[in-house]
C-alpha cells in the first residue's frame, strides 16, 4: 500500500496486484495523456511536478519541477492544453544556488501576471526562498530569503495571493516552542509569521481565502484531540479553531490539501485517513464552525483511498479530486463529489504491467477555462510522471483574477476566443472593457454594478465568470459629521443596493434606509460612540476614511 512521506511529499512505493492489464475509464469520461516527465524521454525536463498549477494570460498552465532542469535544481515551467512544454526558469542558475532550488509548491498567477513561488532550497542561507518570475522575459527576483529561524525555511507548500496583493504561505516547520507558522509576504519582500501553539493547531497546510476576507484552512496535527483541526485566520494574524478531528471511526485525521470555498460559502476539504473505514474523509464546515462529513473512503476497485490533494471546485459546483490509492489496480482515482456527498468514480488508474497510462495523482486538479481539468500523476513506466486532462463536458469560462472590489477597479479574466468581444457585464451591467489578447482581457467595475456573475459576450457564445464578483461598497461622505443619538445621517458613496448592515463606531443602526444605490438614510443609534461609519453588503463592508463623532 502507498503511503504518502509528508516530509519528502513525493516518495514512492509501488504496489503490485494480480489481474487483468486494463485501463478504466468509469462513467465515460474522457482521460487524456498529455506529456511524459522522464529521464528517458531524451530531453530531461524532469520527472517530478511539484504543487499546483495555475494557469497564465497567455493560457498555458504553469507549474513547478522539483528536480530537473540544467542543472537538475528545478524548473518554472508552461505547458500548453495540448500537452507541449516549455521551461520558463530553471533554478540554481546563480552561484550557489542563490536563486534558490527544488521548487515545491508549483506557481501561483499574481495580479501583475507574474508567477510567484517557493523553492525549498538555496538561497543564501540554502533553506529557501520566495521568488517571482515573468513568464514572457523569464526574468527571475528574489523576495525572501529564508533563515531557517522565525521564517520558517525548506517550504514546500504553495503561495497564496490575496485580494489585497499580499502573498501567504504556511509553513510546517517548527521554531522556538512553536508548531508551524502562517506568513504574510508582500511583493516588496517584507515577511510576518503568525504561528501556530498546537492547541489551535500543529504543521499547517496552506489556506484559502474566504468572501468574507478572512483565511480558512487545516492542520495536519494538534488541536484538542491531536489529530487536526480546521482553522479561521484574521488578515490581522489572529487564529480561531472552528474544528477538531476526531479520527476514525468518526469524522477524520491527517487533513491535507488546501480547503476551498463552494457556492453555498462553504468549506469543502479532505482528510487523509480516518472516517468510517480509516482511508480518509470528504468533509464541509461552514465558517462558523457546522461541520458535516460528507464521505468516508473505502479503498478496493469502486472507491478510493487516502485523498492527498485536497479539492478543487468545478464550475458546476461539484467537487473534484484524487486519492493516492485505491480504484481498479490500487493505483489511485480521480472523483467527483456533490456539495451533499454523493460520490462519483470518474476514472480508475492503472499500475499493472501493460498498462499504458501513469498512476498516483499527486497534484491538485486546476480547471482550465476550457472546462477540462488537468493534473500530474508521479509514476509511469518510464521511471517518472505524466501531465493528463480530464473531460467532463463542463463548458467554457471565464476566469476572474481577483473577484472582489469597488466600482471603478480593474478587473482581470482569462478564457479563451476574447478576440471580438462585444459586451461584458457585471451582473447585467455594462462595463467598460480592453482586450488585450485572445486569452486575456480587462473590465472596470461599472457604477451601479451589484454582486454576481461577469459575463463576456463573444460571437455565437457567452463566457460566465467562473465565480461571482463582489462589488464592494464604498462609503464617500457623510453629513453631518457630527451629531447626538437620534441624528438623521446621509450617506453617499457607491454600491450599497443590497445593504444589509449600518453601524456607527460599531454599533448597528436598524432603521437606516437604502435610498438609492449612492446613499443611504441613516439614524445614530443609542450607545453608538465615535467611529468609522461602515455599510454592509453581500458584497463586502465600506468603510468611511474618518470618523463620524457622536456628540453628548
Amino acid at each position: 500500500m502507498r503511503k504518502i512521506d509528508f516530509s519528502l511529499r513525493f516518495a514512492k512505493a509501488v504496489m503490485s496486484l494480480a489481474g487483468i492489464a486494463i485501463c478504466v475509464a468509469a462513467y465515460g469520461q474522457t482521460y487524456t495523456p498529455l506529456y511524459t516527465f522522464s529521464i528517458n524521454s531524451g530531453a530531461y525536463s524532469g520527472i517530478l511536478p511539484a504543487g499546483v498549477m495555475a494557469q497564465g494570460r497567455d493560457g498555458k498552465l504553469y507549474s513547478t519541477i522539483s528536480n530537473g532542469g540544467s542543472p537538475a535544481d528545478g524548473t518554472l515551467f508552461g505547458m500548453t492544453v495540448a500537452g507541449q512544454l516549455n521551461t520558463v526558469y530553471n533554478f540554481c542558475s546563480l552561484g550557489g544556488c542563490l536563486d534558490g532550488s527544488f521548487p515545491l509548491g508549483g506557481a501561483t498567477l499574481g495580479s501583475d501576471g507574474n508567477f510567484y513561488g517557493s523553492t525549498s532550497g538555496g538561497g543564501t542561507k540554502n533553506v529557501g526562498t520566495v521568488f517571482k518570475v515573468n513568464p514572457t522575459t523569464g526574468q527571475q527576483s528574489t523576495l525572501w530569503n529564508f533563515d531557517g529561524g522565525t521564517d520558517g525555511g525548506v517550504p514546500s507548500m504553495p503561495l497564496l495571493q490575496a485580494q489585497d496583493g499580499s502573498l501567504w504561505r504556511a509553513s510546517a516547520v517548527v521554531y522556538s516552542g512553536t508548531y508551524g507558522a502562517a506568513y504574510k509576504v508582500t511583493t516588496s519582500g517584507t515577511l510576518t509569521p503568525y504561528a501556530f501553539n498546537y492547541t489551535n493547531g500543529a504543521t499547517p497546510n496552506l489556506f484559502a481565502q474566504g468572501t468574507d476576507g478572512n483565511f480558512y484552512g487545516s492542520t495536519r496535527g494538534g488541536g484538542s484531540k491531536g489529530f487536526g483541526v480546521v482553522y479561521k485566520l484574521s488578515p490581522s494574524g489572529v487564529i480561531t479553531v472552528l474544528h477538531n478531528f476526531l479520527a476514525y471511526p468518526t469524522d477524520g485525521n491527517l487533513p491535507v490539501g488546501i480547503l476551498v470555498q463552494g457556492n453555498d460559502g462553504s468549506f469543502y476539504g479532505t482528510t487523509y485517513s480516518g472516517g468510517a473505514h480509516n482511508f480518509g474523509t470528504v468533509y464541509k464546515i461552514s465558517a462558523s464552525g457546522t461541520f458535516t462529513l460528507l464521505y468516508s473512503f473505502a479503498a478496493g476497485i469502486s472507491d478510493g483511498a487516502y485523498p492527498y490533494t485536497g479539492l478543487t471546485l468545478g464550475t458546476d459546483g461539484n467537487l473534484y479530486g484524487s486519492t493516492a490509492n485505491g480504484g481498479y489496480s490500487n493505483a489511485g482515482i480521480l472523483f467527483k463529489i456533490t456539495p451533499t456527498g454523493t460520490f462519483t468514480l470518474l476514472h480508475s488508474f492503472c499500475s499493472i504491467s501493460g498498462c499504458a497510462e501513469s498512476y498516483y495523482p499527486e497534484t491538485p486538479l486546476v480547471q482550465h477555462t476550457n472546462g477540462k481539468f488537468y493534473g500530474n500523476t508521479t509514476g509511469n513506466s518510464l521511471g517518472g510522471s505524466e501531465f493528463f486532462s480530464l473531460d467532463v463536458g463542463l463548458k467554457a469560462f471565464a476566469k476572474l483574477v481577483n473577484w472582489s472590489g469597488k466600482v471603478g477597479k480593474t478587473v482581470e479574466l482569462l478564457g479563451q476566443g476574447f478576440t471580438g468581444t462585444t459586451s461584458v457585464t457585471f451582473n447585467g451591467t455594462a462595463a467598460t472593457f480592453t482586450v488585450v489578447s485572445d486569452t486575456y482581457m480587462t473590465a472596470i467595475v461599472p457604477s451601479g454594478a451589484t454582486t454576481g456573475f461577469v459575463d463576456v459576450v463573444r460571437p455565437g457564445q457567452t463566457l460566465k465568470s467562473d465565480r461571482k464578483f463582489l462589488v464592494t461598497p464604498a462609503v464617500l461622505s457623510f453629513n453631518p459629521a457630527s451629531g447626538a443619538v437620534g441624528t438623521t445621517v446621509v450617506i453617499t458613496g457607491t454600491s450599497f443596493t443590497g445593504a444589509t448592515k449600518v453601524s456607527f463606531g460599531g454599533v448597528r443602526d436598524p432603521t437606516y434606509t437604502v435610498d438609492s444605490d449612492s446613499q443611504i438614510t441613516a439614524t445614530v443609534p443609542a450607545g453608538a460612540k465615535t467611529g468609522r461609519i461602515q455599510v454592509t453588503t453581500p458584497g463586502g463592508t465600506g468603510t468611511s476614511a474618518t470618523d463620524f463623532v457622536v456628540n453628548p
